[in-house]
């Protein structure tokens, strides 16, 4: 699969023959799986729809080559690791408004990543292109900002969200807001296998970024060792997203002395784990979600470097980071946060879950009123329609 480099242009230099061209990006692997859901959808309901724009792979199996792959460059996390990049992404963000600019597409599908997509859309705006933009998998902005939501208000023309208690904080501000359901509902349905737990399984859900594997892997390890001390029968397996991040995962195993590890790491097989795991630790994200929508009884961990630590609590205005959390008003799943994320405490709520069933269960019940709350599958089907109503 071919992956731009950072010189690289990232759009083609023409819009593509025949039919309604749309642009879309993304900027991370859930991004690109929740877009190629969106972008599948629209080409069902409207054939004559054609993509160009930045994304992943599972997007350009849908646009082909009208959309390039820059998932290896764009996925970073925090903001002294954006700094460190802020090079590359200002030329992306020129190219981009530069495409839009000449190819005056019908439409520019904004698909979360709001670090980049929020600052496009407000660029376009300011030039005056026509281009109707859209925004797929609304920004957290109600955790971090909310003072732009006013702005988003004018740059927007329509905020397609899936979480029920966004709807009403866009639609305060002005922006037309519409409620399409979570996509995790679709995949739950596609997804779920009739497995019993595995008894003493713990499954490490570390992240689907580098920097993510390389900060909370090592912690996994150590907490491992521990647990394996007081819980003998216990059992380990970790998921990663690729074949890259399972061999970071097999060096850190070796590190840390514990080749062993090794055996552990599997590749592909997330959503599996998460359905056969008697408990788990899953790092910030939307990977919590699923874990929720799987029944798996989880603790919720997230480290990140100081600076980007100490900004992150001047400007988030929630109590929680996980969204099952912050969906329920309450911790329904424990958080594990920075100077909190030791293999101590790691270890500690995990011999917990593993040790008392009427505690997992518990847990289990609080996820799936939770869940309940997201809606029905065919989530995907109703963006693509709420998106081409606005386009016509």
């Amino acid at each position: 699969m071919k992956k731009i480099s950072d010189e690289a242009a990232p759009f083609p230099t023409a819009a593509p023959a025949g039919g309604r061209h749309v642009m879309i990006v993304a900027g991370e692997i859930s991004g690109d799986t929740h877009a190629s859901g969106l972008m599948r959808e629209m080409m069902t309901q409207a054939p004559d729809i054609r993509f160009t724009g930045l994304g992943g792979p599972l997007m350009r199996k849908i646009a082909g080559e009208g959309v390039d792959d820059w998932l290896d460059s764009a996925a970073v996390m925090g903001f002294s690791e954006v700094v460190a990049k802020y090079g590359y992404f200002k030329k992306r963000l020129d190219d981009c408004v530069a495409a839009v600019a000449v190819k005056k597409p019908e439409a520019l599908i904004l698909v979360d990543y709001p670090g980049f997509n929020l600052r496009l859309a407000k660029r376009i705006r300011a030039q005056g292109v026509k281009t109707r933009i859209l925004y797929y998998i609304s920004p957290q902005v109600w955790a971090w900002k909310k003072g732009r939501l006013k702005q988003m208000a004018k740059t927007l023309d329509l905020m397609v969200c899936i979480f029920p208690f966004e709807k009403p904080l866009y639609e305060k501000s002005g922006l037309r807001t519409e409620f399409a359901g979570h996509p995790m509902m679709d995949r739950v349905v596609t997804l779920r296998r009739p497995w019993e737990r595995e008894p003493g399984l713990v499954g490490w859900f570390p992240g689907s970024r580098v920097q993510e594997v390389r900060r909370l892997f090592p912690v996994m390890l150590a907490a491992a060792k521990i647990i394996k001390s007081r819980v003998p029968q216990a059992r380990f397996a970790v998921s990663a997203a690729n074949e890259a991040l399972a061999s970071t995962m097999r060096d850190l195993a070796e590190t840390a002395g514990m080749p062993e590890a090794r055996a552990w790491i599997e590749t592909g097989t997330v959503y599996d784990l998460m359905q056969r795991a008697e408990a788990g630790v899953v790092a910030s994200g939307t990977a919590t979600l699923e874990a929720a929508c799987f029944g798996l009884p989880y603790a919720l961990i997230y480290k990140v470097a100081w600076p980007t630590y100490m900004l992150a609590k001047v400007l988030v205005r929630i109590k929680f980071i996980g969204i099952i959390n912050v969906l329920a008003g309450r911790e329904v799943v424990q958080e594990l946060v920075q100077h909190s994320c030791t293999p101590e405490k790691v270890a500690e709520t995990m011999i917990e879950l593993l040790q008392e069933p009427e505690k997992r269960l518990a847990l289990q019940q609080d996820l799936a009123g939770v869940v309940a709350t997201l809606g029905e599958a065919g989530s995907y089907a109703r963006a693509a329609e709420l998106v081409l109503k606005a386009m016509n």
